[in-house]
């Protein structure tokens, strides 16, 4: 499977690397605003033994439709901002591309996007791709329902630069029913992402926890989702979609 990244930072480098590594996929180029890193090859800018094509292109010198026309791809992954979207969406949908975005922070408007794009082409959206963070979702899902009284906090702790309340954060407490007050946050050093759910029982407590300690982790979960949306119909697709099946398999 040919692919396209956007967004090339920590995370994305992180993405880019794993990607070069599997013989399943090929990085065929990086998108980004600037024209840093221009013409650069990808996996000699990130020490890695590849021979995927990957190449830096920016919006500075080609638009998103001529890159598609010289450089097809089957699946453009989004690592970039929620404005991201609106660069690669259309073009990609018409063109029936596969969309894979792990941006953290979408607003109404841009969920309606992903939506109206799902109706021509397939497109998964998760804030947080990491196979671990949605095993904890499921696991917190279910003791939740089978202790629906239960008191329940989140706490979230990401690197010292990250802004705002973390939207894996968000998806949890939307997820457990609770009212984001519900969510603590901690900014501090390099840390890559934790998450904590703590239930509070009488006399116990109960914590979940799922801590990320590289960001390669989410180069994992880009290859597992990936793979698992080769067969899928156009629809706007989620993790849960993705992981049900293996929990309903006896």
């Amino acid at each position: 499977m040919k692919i396209g990244l956007l967004g090339f930072g920590k995370t994305g480098k992180a993405v880019a690397a794993v990607i070069l590594q599997n013989k399943e996929f090929s990085l065929e180029w990086v998108y980004r605003k600037r024209p840093l890193l221009e013409g650069r090859n990808v996996p000699e800018f990130l020490g890695v033994e590849s021979d995927h094509p990957g190449r830096v292109y920016s919006a500075a010198t080609i638009e998103m439709p001529d890159l598609l026309d010289q450089h097809p791809v089957d699946i453009i992954i989004d690592f970039s901002s929620e404005t991201g979207i609106y660069i690669y969406g259309e073009t990609a949908a018409e063109r029936g591309i596969k969309i894979i975005s792990a941006v953290s922070h979408y607003g109404d408007e841009e969920k309606s996007l992903l939506k109206k794009l799902g109706e021509k082409t397939v497109v998964f959206w998760s804030p947080n791709i990491t196979l671990g963070v949605n095993y904890l979702l499921f696991a917190a899902q279910f003791l939740k329902k089978i202790a629906p009284w239960v008191d329940i906090e989140i706490n979230e702790e990401h690197f010292k630069e990250k802004i705002g309340t973390s939207g894996t954060a968000v998806k949890l407490a939307k997820a457990l029913e609770l009212p984001e007050e519900h969510i603590n946050s901690v900014r501090a050093g390099g840390i890559v992402g934790k998450h904590e759910v703590i239930f509070g029982f009488p006399f116990q407590t109960v914590r979940l926890i799922h801590e990320s300690i590289s960001r390669e982790a989410f180069g994992n979960g880009v290859v597992f989702v990936a793979q698992n949306l080769k067969n899928k119909d156009a629809g706007l697709y989620k993790f849960e979609d993705i992981l049900l099946p293996y929990f309903s398999q006896q």
